[in-house]
Order: structure tokens, then sequence, then C-alpha cells
């Protein structure tokens, strides 16, 4: 089954939840296809969250990002990010560690290529 259809809805409606092993981040799940695991989602990273304890990230699937609120100061490259930014992240890019001094709502769109 692919991602539920929806037409508009107010994503205020779905609830953050944490983000499991990251502290300061929670996400609002907006629709995901449970066979593939791909996913849509806003992340939130609270005012000092700071992802260095998980060291520099890669992933196996796509990753594009926009930040909508906020920014994010990449520990790695020395470089703040800030609202309006687009990232596209093929599989096993390295990106990271972030802090995010004043907060930051990213929309981001995971996805496995088949």
């Amino acid at each position: 089954m692919p991602k539920p259809e929806y037409e508009f809805y107010d994503p205020e409606t779905v609830p953050w939840q944490p983000v499991p092993g990251m502290p300061g981040l929670s996400e609002r799940i907006l629709s995901r296809d449970p066979d593939s695991g791909d996913y849509t989602r806003l992340l939130r990273f609270e005012p000092g969250a700071d992802t260095s304890p998980l060291g520099v990230q890669r992933h196996d699937f796509w990753e594009e990002v926009l930040i909508v609120e906020g920014g994010l100061y990449d520990l790695t490259l020395d470089q703040t990010f800030t609202k309006g930014m687009y990232a596209c992240r093929p599989p096993g890019m390295p990106h990271g560690p972030w802090q995010a001094p004043n907060g930051c709502v990213t929309f981001e769109f995971r996805y496995w290529k088949k």
C-alpha cells in the first residue's frame, strides 16, 4: 500500500512525538507508506538541541529537507543553515551533526529507491 491519500488537513492535529535516542528532537509523521518505509515528517529541534552525540549521520535512504523555521549549525561544515534552505541527500551522504541554538523545524521526505 502506498502512502494514504489525504486532502488538505491541519498538521497541528498530528501530535509531536519524541524521536527515540535524540533528546530535544520531536517529529510529526504526516504520511507513511508501511510497505516501503517512505515517510514525510516535520522535525522539530528544541532551542539548544545538539545532535553531536550521534556523530555524522549516513542513511540507506534518500532524504530531502527544507528548513521552515529557525536554523541549524552544522558542526562538521562550520556553517549555519537557515529558513528557506534545502538539502537533497542520496543514500550514504554524510551530514551533521548539528546544533540548534534557537530551535528549528524542518519538512522532510525520506524514501527508499526500489
